[in-house]
């Protein structure tokens, strides 16, 4: 019996899905052979998550398969973008006249040096204007003392605009990247302003189960709060994420599956991300990493290690209800 492995085809965006298809009765050993993909004589149905059950304990599992490829370059997110730039004159609507003005003051002072410096010369070269000295000194350190705080100031002010510009790029380079719902819908993060708090899981297949597992207990509590996570193994292998769905835990069961429901797509461009953050935090590219959004869409927080679950739930308002759009930028510390 034969394995129909289906057809590969390319998007409008020049990216390749590859469609796998079993038959209805899977030889045995095939699927033995491929354990890292199938576990057991289960049946398996393929989209980007695997879903399959067991028939005799009734628990499913979910099992990643990522196959995608472009060739489109990768960006980098550490490019200022012009989005990034709009947000930023938009956020600080007075800094761009603040720094004309700093500029306008800094030539203004630093002509005035200029002449003070060139009637010192003359005062100093002249003995019959040497009472004009301390007065030609005392305006000399006014302009000096004027054009160091103009550019301190306008410097200050630089350093600000390039900081906000680089963490607003960094935003917008998040938001294109994309996602996978189910196997035939991929969208881009930004999609999901002001519908779900993203919690992004980067780390290897351990780290994932785990974070996974730790969750359960905050299940109910994590979708109130229309929390999502976004699992991201680093070491290339399918975590074991396992449902329960016994006629008890069914109803719980789906929505762990919807909680976990999201995968990367281009890994690079995730990793280069990824790779960014960690830079700027001084976390080395080794560790396992949590990163919290806000419901704009905006980092709100992130850490080494396992994500905090119960502050999650303790600390993130409903996404329910009166307060949900006044709330939107105050969603905690974790």
């Amino acid at each position: 019996m034969a394995l129909a492995f289906g057809s590969v085809t390319p998007n409008s965006n020049n990216t390749f899905y590859l469609t796998l298809t079993l038959p209805k009765s899977p030889p045995r050993n095939l699927i033995n052979n491929h354990r890292n993909f199938f576990s057991g004589n289960k049946g398996v149905s393929y989209g980007h998550n695997l879903f399959y059950t067991d028939p005799r304990t009734r628990r499913a599992s979910l099992a990643t398969i990522l196959c995608s490829a472009s060739n489109k370059p990768s960006p980098s997110s550490s490019e200022i973008s012009s989005t990034a730039r709009i947000r930023t004159e938009v956020l600080s609507p007075f800094r761009s006249l603040r720094m004309f003005f700093y500029v306008a003051f800094i030539a203004s002072a630093s002509l005035g040096a200029f002449i003070a410096a060139t009637q010192l010369i003359g005062a100093l070269a002249n003995s019959s204007r040497a009472s004009q000295v301390p007065e030609i000194l005392k305006g000399l350190g006014i302009d000096i003392g004027a054009v160091s705080i103009f550019a301190f100031l306008y410097f200050r002010d630089n350093k600000a605009k390039n900081a906000q510009e680089a963490r607003l790029s960094r935003e917008e380079f998040l938001s294109n990247l994309k996602l996978r719902v189910d196997e035939k819908k991929i969208i881009p993060v930004s999609s999901l302003r002001g519908i779900a708090r993203l919690v992004i899981c980067a780390g290897p297949e351990s780290f994932i189960t785990e974070s996974f597992k730790r969750s359960e207990p905050f299940t109910e509590g994590l979708m109130d709060r229309g929390v999502l996570v976004v699992p991201f193994v680093t070491d290339g292998n399918s975590p074991d994420l396992e449902f329960e769905e016994t006629e008890e835990m069914k109803q719980l069961a789906t929505r762990r599956k919807r909680l976990w429901q999201l995968t990367p797509v281009y890994i690079t461009e995730w990793s280069n991300w990824l790779d960014e953050q960690k830079k700027l935090a001084g976390v080395s590219s080794e560790s396992p990493v949590y990163l919290s959004l806000r419901l704009d869409g905006r980092v709100r927080g992130s850490g080494v290690g396992y994500p905090p679950w119960n502050a999650f739930v303790a600390q993130l308002p409903p996404v329910k209800g009166m307060w949900t759009g006044l709330l939107d930028g105050f969603d905690g510390r974790v």
